[in-house]
């Protein structure tokens, strides 16, 4: 039996690689199943899903509301233009704007169709008031906003620019949490700042709270528009549905994406009413955003998050977690430095963090890397404080095991 479940797995992976574009480099694993924080492959062997997608299943996998209001409503109508009013859509965006301190919503397919959206918005907006010329968005180093080539060029990481150019012109980039180096920035040609509150992929950075409101002042007083991308920090994961609510800084506009539709696609461009206002009939449009099956999912995770209370649990867990990762750290110095806010941690060693994602892997935990040196954990908001002893423990394990080799 498991020969014949080890040929089937191997097959996939023949087929893979023959039809599918290599970008995603060589994959060995296949999962076919979710349950909570579990998820199994093909081999049926279980691993604890403390990656989520990257920040994408929060509930963790096949949360029993989301999947019936998804049943619910394919059975029902998956998809119509918006050249009609869609009832789902209409519903999410009103507890969107409720929970949150803009006033309107727009709605695509993912985190990078978020940020074009900002992009294109902060850039009508200013043309409306001050005409051409005045297009020039500020973004930080080490920062991630997405894959097309708008997102890309608001992108501050020269890795993800290479063989892309010419990028998209008008982005420069200032360094995090340097107040000063952002007011050198400013232009004349300014017309917005986009940050990510925390920053993901660039290895788990958060801005400072004197950083945020040092950018609202800024913005303030030129007339520039603030840009929270929450596409990975937003809806709970740092402890706070929104930055807002932490921080007390308001932006204009919100990004949002990844863990809004519990794997669904669906993004989310909130703005308040001024700029949102330069979106007229025909500026702009998604074909797919915000369909009834993707606002069905979405309202159904969003009843949850907010109904359970799960940023706060995110912060309490997110502390557990932190005082055992301290733990370890006093044992290995090749922990260089935790980064964590609420349930979205990074660990930077003083090595490749891939060689511990394989290892953990051999050990059922699923993790991931925000850079070379830094190991990430995006657990679901509703795992359990047993699971974070389990993925601390096995840590330890793998750190203990490297020891002993690279001393022997």
């Amino acid at each position: 039996m498991s020969q014949s479940i080890l040929s089937h797995t191997e097959q996939i992976r023949a087929e893979a690689e023959q039809f599918l574009m290599g970008n995603y480099g060589s994959r060995d694993l296949c999962l076919v199943r979710g349950e909570r924080t579990s998820v199994w492959d093909s081999d049926g062997n279980e691993y604890i899903d403390f990656l989520t997608g990257l920040a994408v299943a929060s509930l963790g996998h096949c949360h029993p509301a989301v999947t019936e209001a998804i049943c619910r409503q394919a059975a029902k109508l998956v998809h119509v233009s918006n050249l009609y009013l869609i009832e789902p859509q209409v519903e999410l965006a009103r507890l969107l704007v409720e929970h949150s301190p803009c006033d309107k919503a727009f709605f695509c397919n993912s985190g990078t169709e978020a940020n074009e959206a900002a992009i294109k918005l902060a850039r009508r907006y200013s043309f409306d008031l001050y005409g051409p010329g005045r297009a020039d968005i500020i973004s930080l180093e080490n920062s991630f906003h997405g894959r097309t080539l708008g997102a890309l060029s608001a992108t501050g990481q020269e890795k993800y620019h290479k063989g892309f150019e010419p990028l998209v012109p008008g982005f420069h980039y200032s360094p995090i949490n340097d107040s000063n180096a952002m007011r050198a920035k400013i232009t004349p040609q300014t017309c917005a700042i986009l940050v990510e509150p925390v920053q993901g992929e660039g290895g788990i950075h958060p801005c400072t709270p004197q950083f945020l409101r040092d950018l609202r002042a800024m913005c303030d007083k030129h007339d520039l528009l603030l840009i929270f991308d929450e596409v990975q920090c937003g809806l709970g994961r740092t402890g706070y549905l929104f930055t807002t609510d932490n921080h007390g800084v308001e932006p204009d506009m919100i990004c949002l994406a990844k863990s809004l539709g519990s794997g669904v696609p669906i993004g989310a461009l909130l703005a308040k009413k001024e700029c949102a206002s330069a979106f007229v009939q025909g500026t702009h449009a998604a074909t797919f955003g915000g369909n009834p099956l993707a606002c069905a999912a979405a309202l159904a995770t969003l009843h949850i998050i907010i109904e359970d209370n799960l940023p706060a649990r995110a912060r309490t867990l997110g502390d557990y977690f932190h005082r055992l990762l301290l733990k370890v750290s006093e044992e290995f110095t090749c922990i260089r430095e935790l980064r964590i806010a609420g349930l979205m941690i990074g660990v930077e060693l003083d090595f490749p963090a891939v060689e511990i994602v394989k290892a953990l892997r051999e050990c059922g935990v699923l993790a991931g890397i925000a850079g070379p040196n830094v190991l990430r954990f995006l657990p679901p908001l509703i795992c359990e404080e047993a699971e974070i002893d389990r993925v601390a423990r096995d840590l330890r394990s793998v750190l203990k095991k490297r020891a002993e080799t690279e001393g022997s």
